[in-house]
């Protein structure tokens, strides 16, 4: 069979890549194009277009970049149509899914959705655009089949793949990491995960930085992200004694004492790891102005949203300053939250209902077929 399908950031390259792996077990013969990035292309899939090119967040951040998204639009129609695939198969990355699964259904592709829009954050009226426009969905958070449920669709809950993506990390020895990257063998490891995105991470990674100048027992580690190159990095660690370790998150993660996260799906690996985290996000003012109206949760990340309580600390906006950053991270590097947060991890882990998600998705596809 032949599978179309779209990822539009790192954690959509991470779970493609995954799904296509299990969807070449399920149908050896399966012919695979998409949109995604490294790891999505090394999985097996023939890469039509690079994440990189499309990761623009934020409303002003879009608006300003609208004409690049509307060529990868029409781009990617003419690519689904010469290739003509069985099932386009879209991944996340709404604002521009669900603007294709709409041309799609007029074109009467079968389309399925493997890792719903949170549309249960904000603008639930596009699930009337979902049920519309999308054969099947099959969902990863716990809570959302009722949220689909109530609004009269039936989707698929599977578990969630970064259960997958821990079952099969490489255990490591922290003595040998550190050799291997100059760390100092015998400092304890503060891991700074400052996001995906050019602009996120330039934000976050500012006031990150400044929090590290009170903690000099400690070495602060910034996880680099898979689709920025190393030199964006230096360029804002030129004035630190701060290192820089690409495309090693997991293991980075497994030698530290804790975290800085920024919101995202960091929260959740960094948790499944079990590092003690704190959850950070600073966004464009206007785009955060607007984001605050729409979105309705108690909570932004997802280690909160899954256990409907308040697991690690978020500092938003203007709560996100150095000093709070730094009281924040004092208090999970030892004592009574630092323990709490990782005896409720292991509760997290159970609700997300056990590996294996990528390969339930990957048949129950073909069985609908």
């Amino acid at each position: 069979m032949k599978y179309y399908i779209i990822a539009g950031e790192a954690s959509g390259d991470l779970h493609g890549s995954n799904l296509i792996r299990a969807l070449k077990k399920e149908d050896p013969n399966a012919n695979i194009r998409c949109w995604g990035g490294d790891l999505m292309e090394e999985a097996g899939g023939t890469l039509a277009r690079h994440y990189k090119e499309m990761a623009f967040m934020g409303f002003l951040e879009v608006l300003l970049n609208l004409g690049t998204i509307l060529k990868n639009i029409r781009f990617c129609k003419e690519d689904i149509t010469k290739f003509s695939p069985d099932v386009i198969i879209f991944i996340d990355f709404s604002g521009f899914n669900l603007r294709i699964a709409q041309w799609a259904k007029t074109q009467n592709f079968t389309t399925n959705y493997y890792i719903s829009p949170q549309v249960w954050a904000s603008r639930a009226g596009r699930v009337e655009k979902i049920k519309r426009d999308i054969d099947h969905m099959y969902v990863i958070l716990p809570f959302e089949t009722e949220f689909y449920a109530q609004k009269g669709m039936e989707v698929t809950f599977v578990g969630h793949p970064l259960l997958d993506a821990m079952e099969n990390r490489p255990e490591i020895s922290s003595e040998s990491f550190r050799e291997a990257h100059g760390l100092d063998p015998k400092k304890p490891v503060i891991a700074l995960l400052p996001g995906s995105r050019k602009q996120e991470v330039s934000r976050m990674l500012a006031i990150m930085l400044q929090t590290s100048a009170d903690y000099p027992q400690y070495q602060f580690v910034v996880a680099g992200a898979p689709g920025l190159d190393a030199s964006f990095y230096k360029e804002i660690l030129k004035d630190s004694n701060v290192t820089l370790i690409r495309n090693k998150t997991y293991e980075l993660l497994s030698i530290s004492e804790a975290a800085l996260v920024t919101s995202g799906t960091a929260t959740l690996e960094t948790a499944l790891i079990g590092i003690p985290q704190v959850v950070c996000y600073k966004g464009n003012w206007l785009s955060y102005q607007i984001a605050k109206r729409l979105i309705t949760l108690n909570y932004i990340s997802l280690v909160n949203l899954i256990m409907g309580k308040e697991v690690v600390e978020e500092l938003i906006q203007s709560d996100l300053t150095p000093n709070n950053l730094s009281e924040s991270l004092r208090k999970i590097l030892s004592g009574p939250e630092r323990e709490q947060q990782i005896k409720d991890y292991q509760e997290l882990k159970e609700k997300l209902g056990g590996p294996g998600a990528s390969r339930k998705t990957a048949r129950l596809i073909l069985e609908k077929m």
